[in-house]
């Protein structure tokens, strides 16, 4: 794609009035339509989250559904993508008076629980994230029932990865510093 068509998508993009309920990314240079998660879906994300902020071994701020603006790929337009979560340090304030679409630097760790669209959380979004430089990446996958850590990001993906099945504690390093219970995403 040339330069011109990529801003010219990225300024129609960027400019879209999202219908309630739905959340559009623009990945990869593929715009994506998700529709509202389940219930399940969201459990597990209240679990990870509640375990973060209570059992971390660091102060840390929690935005569900915020935009990241990611490293593009090659050809593509810049990365607009929206995790299931988003941790940061909370004395970062990284948060307060973010733009829609804020830069990723200083984000510790997102988090995406499969739901409608498994290969994306699996393989783009993980490509994403990794370009990106965001030093974790955890994967809830409801479909295979495991839990997914991507770690050591490099220019196109996670160099590490430590994976367990529900119901098996995942040990989550510095700076989150704890096992993460797993059981209860079944």
């Amino acid at each position: 794609m040339d330069p011109i068509t990529q801003k010219i998508l990225l300024d129609w993009f960027v400019d879209l009035d999202t219908p309630e309920g739905l959340r559009l990314e623009l990945v990869e240079g593929d715009i994506v339509v998700t529709p509202v998660p389940d219930g399940h879906h969201e459990h597990c994300v209240s679990q990870v989250v509640h375990q973060m902020l209570s059992r971390s071994g660091t102060d840390l701020g929690f935005s569900g559904n915020k935009g990241l603006l990611l490293r593009n790929a090659d050809g593509c337009p810049q990365d607009h993508v929206i995790p299931d979560g988003t941790l940061v340090p909370h004395d970062l304030g990284l948060f307060r008076g973010a733009a829609p679409w804020m830069p990723c630097e200083g984000v510790a760790m997102v988090l995406e629980v499969t739901n409608s669209r498994p290969a994306a959380d699996r393989e783009v979004k993980r490509r994403c994230y990794a370009r990106g430089g965001i030093p974790f990446y955890l994967l809830v996958d409801r479909d295979t029932a495991r839990t997914t850590l991507f770690g050591a990001p490099e220019t196109t993906d996670y160099q590490e990865i430590h994976e367990v099945a529900f119901g098996k504690p995942l040990p989550l390093p510095a700076p989150f510093s704890f096992d993460l219970e797993t059981a209860d995403f079944l």
